[in-house]
């Protein structure tokens, strides 16, 4: 089994909060997160695929056409972005690293699996330098 990774970027606002609550309760529970002309960060992506490499093809999946899948599927639709506003596959969700990154997984999955024997892995999502989230799909 080989694991191949692509790296990508892409910037996004967003604001923690819930709606539900008034600003002080939100300000409390997610400090400056909460701020509400919302704040933003520069993403950096990692794609992880799995599967077996035969000597005939050489590689698992050509990183062209992997690249294509992530910025068709994810980088076109949440660079630049509001991720509570403008991103439909986070409508109604709390625009946390950990969920961006497991909702980043499901929007790849299918596509990624399109190609024969390659099985996407795993999606890491670091919101820093110091924090990120990574995502292996549901067991």
């Amino acid at each position: 089994m080989v694991y191949v990774t692509r790296k990508e970027h892409f910037n996004a606002a967003h604001r923690m909060y819930r709606e539900e609550w008034p600003d002080e309760e939100n300000l409390k529970v997610f400090g400056k997160c909460a701020n509400p002309n919302w704040h933003g960060h520069n993403y950096t992506l990692y794609v992880t695929v799995k599967g077996n490499v035969t000597y005939e093809n050489a590689y698992l999946i050509d990183l062209k056409e992997l690249k294509v899948i992530i910025n068709s599927f994810v980088i076109e639709k949440l660079d630049h972005k509001n991720l509570n506003l403008d991103v439909e596959f986070m409508k109604g969700k709390m625009a946390t690293t950990e969920l961006l990154c497991m909702e980043i997984f499901n929007q790849l999955k299918e596509p990624v699996e399109a190609y024969n024997g390659v099985f996407l892995h795993s999606v890491k999502l670091a919101e820093t330098e110091n924090n990120y989230a990574e995502y292996f799909g549901k067991d």
